[in-house]
C-alpha cells in the first residue's frame, strides 16, 4: 500500500510562482491597461504623428528629387519621430508621474524583481510602436501612394532600424526621466528636446537643406540615424546620392544607433531613481 504525501503549503506556494516571462508580460498588460485608459496620451501617440503627415502631405506635394516626392520623405520621418515619442517622450513624462505619486517606491518596497517594472514598459513600447507604425503605413498607403519595401532585404532593414532605434529611444527615454524633479516638470524637460531633434534631424524638413551646423549636431544623436535607415527603405536606392555622405550609410547607422543603446542602458544604470529627491 502507498502512501500519498501532501505537499505543504510552501511547496505548493513555489510550484505556483510565476515564472520570469510570465511576470513580465502581466506588467507589459498592466502598463498597455493603464496607457490606453490614459485618453490624452493614446489621442497624442496614435493620432499627432497621422495628423502631421495629412497636413504637411497636403501642403507640401511637389518633388524633392525627380521620382521623390516630399509626402514619401516626409512620412519616413514621422515613422521614426512616432517611435520616439512612443518611447523617449512617453517614458520620460510618465515615469516623473510614477515616481511623484509614490507608486515606484511602492513597487521597491515589493517582493517583484526590479527588472520587471522595466519589462513592462519595453513590452508597452513595442506594442504601442508597431501598431503606430501600422497605421502610420496603412494611412501613407492609403492617401499617398507610398510603396511599401519590395525586397526581404528591405524589410529586414526596416525591422533592424526600428528595433535598434526603439531601443536607444527607450533607454534614454528611462534616463531622462530622472531630470523631472516632479511629476508636471517631466514635459517641460522632455518635450522641448523631442521637438529640437525632430526639427533638425529631417522629419519636418529636408535635412541637406538644413544649416551645415544644424545637421551636425543632429548626427550626435539617434533621430537623426533612424530617419535616414528608414529613407532607405521607402525611397529608391537613386536618392542614397542626395544624403549627406552620398549614400545611405548603413553600416554607420547600424553603428550609431547600437553605440546609443549602449550609453542609454548606461545612463539608465547611474542615473535612475525610485523616490523623488525630496523623499530621498
Amino acid at each position: 500500500m502507498t502512501t500519498t504525501l501532501k505537499p505543504t503549503t510552501a511547496a505548493r506556494a513555489a510550484g505556483h510562482q510565476p515564472g520570469p516571462l510570465a511576470l513580465a508580460l502581466r506588467q507589459g498588460r498592466l502598463e498597455l491597461t493603464q496607457f490606453l485608459r490614459s485618453r490624452e496620451s493614446v489621442v497624442f501617440t496614435m493620432g499627432f504623428p497621422i495628423i502631421m503627415i495629412l497636413i504637411f502631405a497636403a501642403v507640401f506635394d511637389g518633388e524633392i528629387a525627380p521620382g521623390v516626392s516630399f509626402p514619401q520623405y516626409f512620412i519616413t520621418g514621422m515613422i521614426a519621430a512616432g517611435l520616439m515619442t512612443v518611447s523617449f517622450q512617453n517614458l520620460g513624462i510618465w515615469i516623473p508621474i510614477e515616481r511623484d505619486r509614490g507608486v515606484l517606491k511602492r513597487y521597491r518596497g515589493t517582493p517583484m524583481p526590479k527588472w520587471v517594472y522595466f519589462a513592462g514598459k519595453v513590452i508597452m513600447v513595442v506594442v504601442v510602436g508597431v501598431i503606430e507604425t501600422a497605421l502610420l503605413l496603412a494611412v501613407s498607403v492609403a492617401a499617398f501612394d507610398l510603396q511599401l519595401p519590395g525586397t526581404a532585404t528591405k524589410w529586414l532593414t526596416f525591422g533592424w532600424v526600428s528595433v535598434l532605434g526603439i531601443t536607444a529611444c527607450t533607454l534614454c527615454g528611462i534616463a531622462i526621466s530622472s531630470l523631472a524633479r516632479t511629476a508636471r516638470s517631466g514635459s517641460a524637460v522632455v518635450t522641448p528636446v523631442a521637438l529640437i531633434l525632430q526639427f533638425t534631424s529631417g522629419v519636418f524638413f529636408v535635412f541637406t537643406q538644413l544649416p551645415s551646423w544644424m545637421q551636425q549636431v543632429a548626427a550626435l544623436f539617434p533621430l537623426k540615424w533612424m530617419c535616414q535607415g528608414l529613407r532607405s527603405v521607402f525611397l529608391p536606392d537613386t536618392f542614397a546620392g542626395q544624403e549627406p555622405g552620398g549614400s545611405y550609410e548603413l553600416g554607420r547607422v547600424a553603428l550609431v544607433l547600437a553605440a546609443w543603446c549602449v550609453i542609454g542602458l548606461l545612463l539608465c544604470l547611474g542615473t535612475f531613481r525610485w523616490t523623488t529627491r525630496r523623499d530621498g
